[in-house]
């Protein structure tokens, strides 16, 4: 099947919408640009059953989440309200300068629906400027996983597990494609313990 030519915006910075294409496993596609282009490919195990469709960018909104020093602005591209798909969940988010992002902290590293659910995830990074950085740690409640790392434009951060936050510095911008996929495809997520209490404060405003 033949989808025309997708694409818009020459670069993620200007928030518009994205356009997308689903493309079932066990399928052969291929692209061509006509300009310069990045090209995310976010790839899980399928089970087929689900057609080629196209996504966005009609239906994707730029919304709000978060309060304070803790807002970021998401466009939500296949997630678990859609049923697109066997175990992809894709999001991306826009973190302005000097505000944090998947705070507070959160993990979903457990196969305990409907508490919580095992959710693998990676998450590519944009700076704007982009000759910037951006934080990002993941750790364990244990602390056996506890990494803390600059990240810089076009990097790509693995969770396999743990807590993720990430904090864009003043002066800088910060976007992530979040692409999160496991065996049941909801997201059902536990706060870490000491930041639990400004979930509920900022729930409750």
């Amino acid at each position: 099947m033949y989808w025309g030519e997708l694409g818009e915006r020459l670069n993620v910075f200007e928030k518009t919408p994205p356009h997308c294409l689903y493309v079932p496993n066990d399928s052969e596609w291929s692209l061509e640009t006509t300009t310069e282009a990045t090209i995310a490919v976010c790839k899980a195990p399928g089970k087929s059953g689900h057609a080629a469709r196209k996504i966005g960018p009609d239906g994707i909104e730029l919304t709000q989440r978060g309060v304070g020093a803790n807002t970021r602005y998401i466009n939500n591209i296949a997630m678990e309200n859609e049923n697109y798909c066997d175990s992809l969940l894709v999001t991306e988010v826009f973190t302005p300068a000097g505000n944090w992002s998947s705070y507070p902290s959160h993990r979903h590293d457990e196969d305990d629906f409907p508490r919580v659910t095992y959710l693998e995830e990676t998450y590519y990074h944009r700076l704007n400027p982009a000759d910037g950085f951006g934080i990002q740690r993941v750790y364990t409640d244990d602390l056996q996983l506890n990494e803390t790392m600059a990240v810089h434009d076009g990097d790509v951060v693995r969770v396999p597990r743990g807590h993720h936050p990430c904090g864009a510095p003043y002066g800088f911008e910060m976007y992530y494609l979040n692409v999160m996929a496991g065996p049941l495809r909801k997201w059902r997520f536990v706060p870490s313990a000491e930041v639990e209490w400004i979930m509920i404060r900022d729930a409750q405003s």
